[in-house]
């Protein structure tokens, strides 16, 4: 968690997040970037009304306003011995933020989420679920300011063996750097149902072959997948849930959707997301 990627609109929930990744950074010594980017509407020429200078105007008066804001975040909130990159960009968020983690060697994005439900999850989504499903590098997405510490992860597990090398690896990283109990939980649903103790040899065997330590077994009875890792994490107070997903897009994300993305938009605490797709990609 050596750099650190903070997108940031200004809203309270980017704020949020900014001030989490400054207790991060703190602790990791390490950089936090925050990135405003800024889509703007297709301005089109015209021989009655030339628009180039308005166009420029505009865009200077948007890095204007926007490295004002960013100098009043970073005057209120800072931490002593951390480094803070601010950058103005324009163009279309999740790919502006896309090619700014691959340019700047990013470790790790920590981005505030307004939630998303209803028709506009169905046909729009969040932003933060866009970058959860597109990001090369894991995701902390947190709606409000937590200040921790954080001592429990909750970590659904899926049974699968294969592909999941990567994932285990930084979810143990990431339970070292908090210091933190590992709660590994199957959530037992009518549509995938196995009996508590075939599933409980079975998470035990993932936890044996990956070596994870201060860790618990768990099976938890819902008839939703989602719900169930939800409830699950409330119930044992759980801080931070640390996921997988698989990344999917288009067609297959309309018709498959993601589990993870669920959890995103739907949990009011910090979850935690890697991509899967990187696994295939370097197997």
């Amino acid at each position: 968690m050596k750099k650190i990627l903070v997108p940031c609109d200004f809203s309270k929930q980017a704020v949020n997040a900014y001030r989490f990744a400054l207790d991060l950074a703190t602790q990791s010594k390490g950089t936090i970037h925050l990135l405003n980017v800024i889509e703007l509407p297709i301005l089109h020429d015209t021989v009655i009304m030339p628009v180039l200078n308005f166009e420029q105007q505009l865009l200077h008066d948007l890095r204007k306003s926007a490295t004002g804001h960013f100098a009043k975040i970073t005057a209120e909130y800072k931490a002593q011995g951390v480094k803070v990159i601010t950058k103005v960009e324009f163009g279309t968020v999740s790919r502006m933020i896309q090619d700014y983690i691959k340019t700047e060697e990013i470790d790790l994005v920590v981005m505030g989420s307004h939630g998303a439900s209803g028709i506009r999850e169905f046909f729009i989504g969040s932003n933060a679920e866009k970058i959860v499903r597109k990001s090369p590098v894991p995701v902390l997405v947190i709606k409000d300011y937590y200040k921790g510490p954080i001592k429990h992860i909750v970590f659904p597990n899926t049974l699968e063996t294969e592909n999941q090398e990567d994932l285990v690896m930084k979810v143990k990283a990431l339970q070292d750097f908090f210091k933190a109990k590992l709660h590994i939980v199957w959530i037992n649903t009518p549509l995938n149902f196995m009996s508590d103790s075939h599933t409980s040899d079975r998470l035990e065997a993932f936890a044996k072959r990956f070596m994870l330590k201060d860790y618990t077994i768990n099976v938890f009875n819902h008839t939703d997948e989602e719900q169930g890792i939800l409830e699950f994490a409330n119930a044992i107070k759980g801080d931070l849930i640390a996921m997988g997903t698989h990344g999917r897009r288009g067609i297959s994300h309309v018709v498959n959707g993601s589990l993870a993305e669920d959890v995103v938009n739907h949990n009011k605490g910090l979850v935690w997301t890697y991509s899967l797709q990187n696994e295939a990609v370097e197997a």
